[in-house]
């Protein structure tokens, strides 16, 4: 039976480059914000957003994901409506995926929200990635190219490190790259032996 590891940490932890040094070596990692992505511009997904925000976030009938992010990230109520249009077919897709790789030992489910979906009950084990604040914020400033307050909003919008690491069953401190991938290591070779 493949094991689930939950792969998750706040934005800009450093959890999606830990994610690819694992498949890097050959471990399949199901990137949940990357398929939530593709996912969201399906006629399905387009339809169930245009009825619950409306035209406001569209341009020409084409999504406008900056001026939904500016509503979502603002407003707790309205990325719980956005999220429980995108996480069922998340969690479709990723159940999918899953039957495509069931005869790897371990799989990974890369999620920043695992713990705020639920989808943390369908994991055998978890592994947070925390970094620094300061360089989460400069991280995804530089990544995204968005203002130190976005990063914030979206940050208050996420379960602190401390409430995540107290369901998790490993933790790495990505303080730098080169540490955080020794500790990935340690803790690949625990989870192959069990």
């Amino acid at each position: 039976m493949t094991k689930i590891i939950g792969l998750t940490g706040g934005i800009g932890s450093g959890k999606t480059t830990i994610a690819k040094q694992i498949q890097s070596l050959g471990i399949p990692v199901y990137i949940a914000d990357e398929e939530a992505k593709k996912l969201i511009d399906t006629p399905e997904i387009i339809k169930k957003i245009q009825n619950e925000f409306g035209e406001l976030v569209f341009d020409n009938n084409h999504l406008n994901k900056e001026k939904l992010a500016e509503i979502v990230f603002k407003s707790p109520e309205k990325l719980t409506l956005l999220n429980q249009i995108i996480h069922p077919a998340v969690q479709s897709d990723f159940t999918n995926w899953l039957l495509l790789h069931q005869k790897y030992p371990i799989v990974f489910k890369e999620a920043a929200i695992l713990f705020e979906s639920g989808s943390y009950k369908d994991c055998d084990q978890i592994i947070t990635v925390v970094a620094p604040l300061e360089s989460r914020i400069e991280r995804v400033m530089k990544r995204d190219g968005i203002s130190r307050d976005k990063v914030l909003d979206r940050i208050s919008n996420q379960w602190t490190d401390e409430m995540k690491i107290q369901k998790s069953n490993f933790v790495i401190e990505n303080s730098t790259q080169e540490n955080a991938l020794s500790q990935l290591h340690v803790i690949l070779q625990k989870l192959l032996i069990q």
